[in-house]
């Protein structure tokens, strides 16, 4: 069995956990990458993935969650939802600043200054982009708390959702800074104030209901209590054994030194 990706996310977490020192700790789970009340909405919702050769990576998953609730370290999931809600869902749990570590940009729905960021892979954990309001303003020229609303509108075909056809990334920008929220362009649009971007906007409303559902990260997933807090780093038999069996006892010690070496690091929030 290939044990390769594991490896590589447990070295992951080791660097994470020297590097921003958290007092709280979570791994979010995708009990379903495409939910099927999202599908129900939009078919084509990840319509392309399915099939994807996997077969690599799929076995692993359940090794690396295993590994870390022997570690103590909390993994959550909802049935029947994402990862990402997962996180939206959790996010008022928590006291204090939260960092979430993802590559996925749907997140940056999330954030919220000054609590919640994204940290997001540049190579790696090595070089993280830190992702608050003004890193979004900047990126896509809307107000920060807006790119959800955003990506409704361009769409985002990495997940198979098409976006109003015709918009694209500047006139979704565009709309966006002009009216301040979807439901104010939708309005605008339905009372005829005029045509071009929204009469195409006119034209989508009921794609546009459909996707805000699909595409905006919901705080409503059914996640049962999560004792999140980051465990000291102690080593046990049965994790022991797990980790000699799947031959990543290296890797293991790594993230239980980082989790034993609290207060350590030096951390740049």
């Amino acid at each position: 069995m290939l044990v390769n990706a594991a490896y590589g996310f447990l070295n992951m977490l080791s660097r994470l956990v020297d590097d921003r020192d958290p007092d709280l700790l979570m791994c979010a789970e995708d009990a379903n990458w495409r939910p099927t009340w999202r599908v129900g909405l939009i078919e084509s919702y990840k319509a392309h993935r399915v099939g994807e050769p996997l077969e690599a990576l799929d076995p692993q998953i359940p090794v690396i969650f295993d590994l870390l609730r022997a570690m103590g370290i909390a993994v959550a999931g909802a049935e029947d939802y994402e990862a990402e809600d997962v996180i939206g869902a959790l996010i008022d749990r928590c006291q204090g600043a939260v960092e979430i570590v993802s590559g996925d940009r749907d997140l940056f729905q999330l954030v919220r200054d000054p609590k919640v960021c994204v940290l997001y892979p540049m190579r790696g954990v090595s070089e993280l982009t830190r992702v608050d309001e003004a890193y979004i303003e900047r990126k896509y020229s809307i107000p920060g708390r807006s790119y959800g609303e955003y990506a409704v509108l361009r769409g985002d075909t990495s997940d198979g959702l098409p976006g109003v056809v015709g918009i694209g990334d500047k006139t979704a920008s565009a709309l966006i800074r002009k009216y301040g929220s979807l439901s104010a362009i939708i309005e605008a649009a339905l009372t005829g104030e005029g045509t071009g971007a929204l009469g195409k906007v006119a034209n989508s409303v009921d794609y546009l209901d459909r996707a805000v559902q699909v595409s905006l990260i919901t705080a409503d997933a059914p996640v049962e209590r999560v004792v999140m807090e980051r465990p000291s780093g102690e080593s046990n038999p049965e994790l022991t054994e797990m980790a000699a069996r799947y031959g990543l006892t290296t890797p293991v010690n790594r993230l239980l030194g980082a989790l034993s070496r609290s207060g350590t690091a030096s951390r740049s929030r």
